[in-house]
């Protein structure tokens, strides 16, 4: 029986994964219809640059004991398709936060607006989780209000390059996994929806006081560096400086005037099979600061 056990649990765990597989095909690529840029055209280098390596159309950030690193936008967008492939460092990496994100918080420090997608760091025994967050004028001043939604992936980030992108229009923002809508966040109201310019930024850095089971495992430095790798970069959009009639790339079927019912269907299978954290569903938090829940 001792024996058995182990080969029972193997076989449920593939039997899931294989339940799971791929999400059904969304029937249409958004970044196709997006140009791919130059990583020195559309980006500069923002801190670490001892911990930066790129070239016209890669970079490569890593975090070690003595800094992280980052990179911002040259321009700063009031709306836009921003987009990335990345290739996450395998094994522990617990405390170790690889980000690509949207932000004003330089132009407005304390009372900032912000768009993320974080990896957050892991042990070897557990997958990485992809968190997708929404800021809306809050900051590290004791009023931070997430919209945090988690997700695990169906394939592992570590193998091979995957695209992240982030559409933010006037009335809604969505993010995308390989083209695959994973979540959708709508403008409600003008209080829950972020509405000044932003500038697209990528990081690696430590986050130990939180970013793997609330802190549980910190950075193991034994393991350093830790490395992300960004490729593949996507941005069209409305820069701040753009005439008023710009209108930003759309992320659906022209025929559509909304995620088209394929996009949907992908979006819902993905937010059943992979979503495992929703603020929204969480007991512990006050709905009334996220009234569009």
């Amino acid at each position: 029986m001792a024996l058995f056990l182990p080969i029972l649990l193997f076989m449920v765990k593939t039997s899931l994964t294989n339940a799971q597989g791929n999400p059904p095909s969304p029937g249409y690529n958004p970044s196709s219809v997006v140009q791919t840029v130059p990583f020195d055209r559309a980006y500069q280098t923002l801190w670490g640059p001892q911990n930066q390596r790129f070239d016209q159309s890669s970079v490569t950030i890593w975090l070690d004991k003595s800094s992280g690193s980052g990179f911002k936008s040259r321009k700063s967008y009031k709306s836009g398709f921003f987009g990335t492939a990345i290739k996450l460092h395998p094994g522990y990496t617990a405390g170790v936060i690889t980000s690509f994100y949207l932000s004003n918080n330089e132009d407005h420090p304390g009372n900032h607006d912000e768009v993320d997608i974080e990896f957050l760091g892991t042990t070897p025994d557990k997958p990485y989780t992809l968190q997708t967050n929404v800021y809306i004028r809050g900051s590290g001043d004791g009023n931070i209000i997430g919209r945090e939604q988690k997700f695990h992936l169906w394939f592992d980030p570590t193998e091979d390059f995957h695209n992240y992108a982030m559409l933010w229009t006037p009335n809604e923002i969505i993010f995308f996994v390989d083209d695959v809508p994973i979540r959708r966040y709508p403008r409600k109201n003008d209080d829950t929806f972020p509405l000044r310019p932003m500038y697209a930024y990528g990081s690696i850095w430590d986050a130990s006081s939180w970013a793997t089971e609330n802190g549980r495992y910190k950075a193991n430095y034994g393991y350093q560096p830790f490395v992300g790798r960004y490729s593949n970069f996507k941005l069209e959009g409305c820069a701040t400086d753009s005439e008023q009639s710009c209108r930003p790339p759309s992320g659906y079927p022209s025929a559509t005037r909304g995620l088209s019912r394929q996009q949907v269907a992908s979006m819902q299978w993905v937010q059943r099979n992979y979503k495992v954290y929703d603020y929204c569903s969480d007991p512990k938090r006050d709905h009334t600061q996220t009234p569009e829940c």
